[in-house]
């Protein structure tokens, strides 16, 4: 019973508080340890490069991994106390509250007529380029952006506590981590593929849930569940990725617009407009789908325990 309290402990905390300081945040720990990996990489080509990030891509995560597991065994004995503990060590490996506020970041920059602040906003949600986006395609990254991260940042990493635990939130939030720092083409192409790939491995089931939770949630909103479910089902694997275009295919059905990454993918039919006014419903649709996630998976940890305990 005490991970179902948990959870539902680091979901509070995270709607009342946001993220913790960076000095005590484990996912700057996590960056700081990946930064000290990348600066000892070799030089000496792709097959060096490649087992440096297959090293980096197993130790990162399982000395966190590791570190969660040491620190449930230390606050276990404590029943009074161990469910309110674990919510606040859980809380850092996801951040809705945090995802929200970013979205509505580029959002009041363009309400403002601010495009430069704009496109300087939307660096907190993405890495994309967005030196030369107007509005509509500011807001569509946006869009795009709060929906995968539904599933990145939100559902992944309690989808992996509901299974294994704080060391499993840890473990997938270090590989995550991992994939956003050296997980792409580019320089670091050979020594982030290993993070890259199990990155991917790691979110195929959760980015499909998430694409499920967001119908869930977009038709309990009144948006057109109808519409979602077929651009989920003829555009989700457009992208390169074989997960992220689960949860944006979904969004951009329920919300009838086109979602386009320049000479990359498209997803969707644009039937409405793409106005700034829709962060602010794709924000509503995620954090709904969100809690509906931490709401089953708090009963499901609370029905295992129930049972566990009464053998």
């Amino acid at each position: 019973m005490s991970a179902a309290v948990a959870l539902l402990v680091a979901v509070a905390l995270d709607l009342a508080r946001g993220e913790p300081p960076a000095a005590v945040h484990p996912v700057v720990w996590m960056g700081s340890a990946i930064q000290l990996l990348k600066r000892r990489a070799p030089a000496g080509g792709r097959v060096a490069e490649f087992l440096w990030g297959a090293l980096m891509a197993l130790a990162v995560p399982c000395a966190f991994a590791a570190l969660g597991a040491g620190l449930a065994a230390l606050i276990a004995p404590h029943p009074v106390l161990s469910a309110f503990l674990l919510g606040v060590l859980l809380k850092p490996t996801f951040a809705l509250r945090a995802l929200r506020a970013a979205a509505f970041g580029v959002r009041d920059a363009l309400a403002a007529g601010d495009l430069p602040a704009a496109r300087a906003a939307l660096g907190s949600l993405c890495s994309r380029d967005a030196s030369d986006l107007d509005e509509p395609a500011l807001v569509a990254a946006s869009i795009e952006s709060v929906a995968e991260n539904t599933s990145d940042s939100v559902v992944a990493p309690l989808f992996y506590f509901a299974l294994f635990g704080l060391p499993g939130a840890l473990f997938y939030r270090a590989v995550n981590t991992l994939d956003a720092m050296v997980g792409y083409h580019g320089r670091y192409e050979y020594l982030g593929k290993a993070s890259a790939r199990l990155d991917d491995a790691l979110n195929f089931v959760p980015a499909r849930i998430t694409a499920l939770l967001l119908l869930a949630a977009g038709w309990l909103r009144g948006a057109d569940a109808r519409r979602g479910l077929a651009v989920l089902r003829r555009d989700g694997g457009l992208t390169e990725s074989p997960n992220a275009g689960r949860p944006m295919a979904a969004m951009a059905g329920l919300l009838r617009v086109e979602l386009e990454k320049r000479g990359h993918y498209r997803l969707g039919d644009p039937i409405a407009p793409l106005r700034r006014e829709l962060i602010d419903e794709a924000c509503r649709i995620m954090v709904l789908a969100s809690l509906i996630f931490a709401a089953f998976a708090a009963l499901g940890l609370g029905v295992m325990g129930y049972w566990k305990e009464s053998l």
